[in-house]
């Protein structure tokens, strides 16, 4: 049995792409949510995953005695683990494509991840329209989503990004639930297509469990006092 650890739902991005793809999949794992105390040494976090990521770090995904870390590593051992719930798409150019947009989320977009943390919980549009307004590389950013988006949808036909859903879908979960926390400006086909991710049942069972933490942490928590 797979065990995937993972941070606070209403706040971990990175640990919302492993467990969405694996449940969306229908694969069975354990989860051990490890809260986000603090990130310090010597933080109950990184103590309960002392010993078994030289990161520190979630999500970490153990398989018997392997431990891996980093989601695209993550992802890329699932799929070849379970290649019949064909994770990547089928075709060549198509699984290049989406292994290009998984890379390039993977290590851009920092104006929007960083002006808009994950917070499922949380409704700030009025913060949104302020940082829609100041930053210009958010601006840019979400504008970038949009043209790969509405050009993967428009290729494949939808209703998902490579068709059927896929380790992109996953991959680009918590950059909607951003884009639905803070009601940043999208066309309709970025909406309509948010909606779609948001309706998934992988997804929805994480926002349902996110919303239901009721855990306050204020260091993840730029734009408000308390809940």
């Amino acid at each position: 049995m797979l065990t995937l650890y993972i941070g606070n739902k209403n706040y971990s991005s990175w640990s919302m792409r492993p467990w969405v793809l694996l449940r969306q999949a229908g694969i069975p794992f354990e989860e051990v949510m490890v809260r986000f105390d603090s990130f310090d040494a010597g933080s109950q976090f990184k103590s309960t995953l002392k010993g078994l990521t030289p990161t520190g770090k979630v999500p970490l995904l153990v398989d018997g005695g392997l431990a891996i870390w980093d989601t695209l590593a993550i992802a890329e051992y699932v799929a070849e683990q379970f290649p019949d719930k064909q994770l990547w798409p089928a075709d060549k150019a198509a699984r290049a494509r989406a292994r290009s947009v998984c890379a390039e989320m993977h290590s851009g977009f920092t104006a929007l991840r960083s002006a808009c943390p994950m917070n499922v919980e949380a409704r700030l549009p009025e913060v949104g329209a302020l940082i829609w307004r100041d930053k210009p590389a958010v601006r840019a950013d979400v504008q970038r989503l949009e043209a790969m988006w509405g050009e993967l949808l428009a290729a494949h036909g939808g209703p998902l990004l490579f068709g059927q859903f896929s380790i992109a879908d996953a991959y680009f979960a918590p950059v909607c639930m951003r884009l639905l926390s803070y009601g940043l400006p999208v066309s309709p086909t970025t909406a309509a297509y948010v909606q779609r991710v948001q309706a998934l049942p992988g997804v929805a069972a994480w926002i349902e469990q996110a919303r239901a933490e009721a855990d306050f942490l204020d260091f993840e928590e730029p734009y408000r006092l308390h809940r």
